[in-house]
């Protein structure tokens, strides 16, 4: 705090020879700085008189180079009326100027008054200046059970290059507790206030550094960044999509953190805490969301009704000094309140800034996606602003959306105005996506119907649709081969069974009846599979896979015989009288190689199948 101090000193030095710049004489001036949230606020109500006999178009605002670059907004205006019926009237153009003579340590900026100042006039108006990290953590680190201590250093005196007859200070804290405070003449203490004077007859550039250390639990909620995408959908929509970066810009956190602490006693322990936000989204917002990296936040509210529509928005955990986050919100827009047409040309009124109060933002991005085709691009705001162009592809897109990026430093809620963003558009350039989709659709069906009416098969005279019909027939006549098979199998196992009967019923004529009429199927068998295997010898096609199919048929030949064979002895044993265990001991060996044959043939009929 002691260097922070010496600075101001430093500054107080530099402006001791600075010349006195115009006959302009203030004849009074209250100041009030609001320090009730992290955004110091200095209003300023200057009464001006012109003593000289010139003509005076400007008033000159200083301000220490230390305190400047702090400086987030600043605006001049002309007030009516006095307290709570005070209004504002007439708003003055303020822009940075770099006067002769002035000192290196000060920035200035112009107030110009449009009427000018004559001889022996005079004009009262009030200036709004507003100041982002001036409040500092002191001391920088705290536990959770501490309470939170911020310095905020300024001038007594009015610093102004122009005599000053009469002022006033008062600085409003957020609470009445206040550690230490500079105590000058006519200095005092009411609550959470300080006042200074009434001073009079101050000379130009008179500085008197005054320091507050004060008790302030007010949450520092800052946004390092906010990326805000505007999209614009002559369908009817608007798209608003904010994502944020937020860190705790307060006295950094130190220690363990207790969340059982903070949860019994939230006041007392972590009470300078971000415990949630709230978002003022304009009337008729639609389809709001809440999300981060996880994804949907449940911990959130909303609320609307036909004049707002708020978003009370709650962390995952509560943000402490240091401590960050990441989320985004979304919500739709009814076009109509937003787009409106003005000598030809189409534009977008909707407001820069963050839709959440007392809200610093560090860098400030805001894209506004325009349909495509539109040109003759141009943005008015009412501050100055980093702008550039690039292009972003969607659905059915062509050429890409162009898109107007527009950027700013040190945003602070008095940035939260209305910009416009001007465009030409042709409306006919809205029926080239449902024309697109159209002729996609009436492509796909032209196609479908093509495709089922166009003969697409190989020509009927090539080799390979030969090839093709060739080995149609080489599977044909096997499978044909396969079916002779199977009934030869059939046949066999009827056989088998005669031999079953016999053994339960001893009818030896009806299983010799039974042989006969297998022996007259397996012929007429035989008969028809011989065309078949001649035409498998004779075609290329077949030459793969013709030593199965032989190997087939021969091992079926086989089988047939050693049943035939099995029969004889089994029939010829009947007759003989024999017993049941002598006539298995005969055919004993000769099962042993039926039942191997049928496990080949088996084998051989699978593998077929499978080619």
């Amino acid at each position: 705090m002691g260097s922070m101090s010496g600075l101001f000193l430093l500054a107080l030095v530099s402006l001791l020879c600075a010349p006195v710049l115009s006959d302009l004489v203030i004849s009074k001036v209250d100041r009030r700085i609001d320090l009730t949230s992290q955004i110091a606020r200095i209003t300023s109500t200057l009464k001006v008189e012109n003593e000289g006999s010139d003509l005076v178009k400007e008033v000159l605002l200083a301000f220490p180079d230390i305190q400047a670059k702090h400086l987030a907004h600043i605006a001049a205006s002309a007030s009516v009326g006095k307290g709570k019926a005070k209004g504002y009237s007439t708003n003055y153009a303020v822009h940075s100027v770099i006067p002769e003579g002035m000192p290196a340590s000060l920035t200035c900026y112009s107030v110009t008054l449009p009427k000018g100042l004559g001889k022996g006039e005079s004009l009262t108006f009030d200036v709004l200046a507003v100041f982002t990290h001036a409040l500092k953590p002191f001391p920088e680190e705290i536990t959770q059970a501490d309470i939170q201590l911020l310095v905020y250093q300024d001038t007594a005196h009015y610093l102004s290059p122009y005599a000053v007859k009469a002022q006033t200070l008062s600085v409003k804290l957020p609470e009445a507790r206040i550690e230490s405070y500079t105590r000058l003449d006519k200095t005092k203490n009411v609550g959470s206030e300080i006042k200074y004077g009434p001073y009079e007859k101050l000379h130009p550039f008179s500085y008197s550094p005054i320091v507050v250390h004060f008790e302030s639990n007010q949450p520092f909620a800052v946004a390092e960044e906010l990326v805000r995408e505007i999209e614009i959908s002559h369908w009817g929509n608007v798209q608003v999509t904010e994502h944020y970066k937020f860190v705790h810009g307060g006295a950094q956190s130190k220690g363990e953190f207790s969340r059982l602490d903070y949860q019994a006693r939230p006041h007392v322990r972590g009470q300078y805490a971000v415990r949630r936000l709230i978002a003022k989204l304009p009337p008729r917002a639609h389809s709001v969301y809440y999300r981060d990296e996880i994804g949907n936040v449940s911990t959130s509210n909303l609320w609307s009704d036909s004049k707002k529509t708020e978003l009370e928005i709650e962390p995952r955990y509560p943000l402490i000094g240091g401590w960050k986050t990441a989320f985004t919100i979304g919500y739709g827009l009814p076009l109509r309140d937003f787009l409106f047409q003005s000598d030809g040309k189409r534009f977008i009124d909707i407001n820069f800034g963050c839709p959440m109060n007392d809200v610093i933002i560090n860098t400030l991005i805001v894209k506004v996606v325009l349909p495509e085709g539109s040109r003759d691009i141009s943005v008015s705001a009412p501050f100055p602003l980093k702008e550039s162009k690039e292009t972003k592809f969607s659905h059915l897109d062509i050429a890409g959306r162009p898109v107007v990026v527009l950027e700013k430093t040190n945003v602070v809620p008095e940035h939260n105005q209305k910009f416009q963003v001007y465009y030409k558009f042709n409306s006919l350039a809205m029926l080239m996506e449902p024309l697109m989709l159209i002729s996609g659709f009436l492509f796909l069906f032209v196609a479908g119907i093509v495709y089922m009416h166009v003969d697409l098969s190989i020509s009927k005279s090539s080799a390979s649709y030969l090839a093709k019909l060739q080995w149609d027939e080489v599977r044909a006549t096997i499978q044909q081969i396969q079916h002779i098979i199977n009934r030869g199998l059939v046949i066999l196992d009827k056989l088998e069974a005669s031999l079953r009967d016999l053994s339960r019923t001893g009818d030896i004529q009806a299983c010799k009846a039974a042989r006969k009429a297998a022996d007259g199927s397996l012929k007429e068998l035989s008969k028809e599979i011989k065309p078949l295997l001649a035409f498998l010898q004779s075609s290329q096609q077949a030459s793969h896979i013709l030593p199965k199919v032989e190997e087939l048929v021969t091992k079926e030949k086989d089988l047939e015989e050693k049943l035939m064979v099995k029969h004889s002895i089994v029939v010829d044993c009947y007759e003989k009288k024999y017993g049941g265990k002598e006539i298995e001991n005969r055919v004993a060996s000769l099962q042993q190689k039926i039942t191997a044959l049928r496990l080949e043939v088996d084998d051989l009929r699978e593998f077929i199948d499978e080619i």
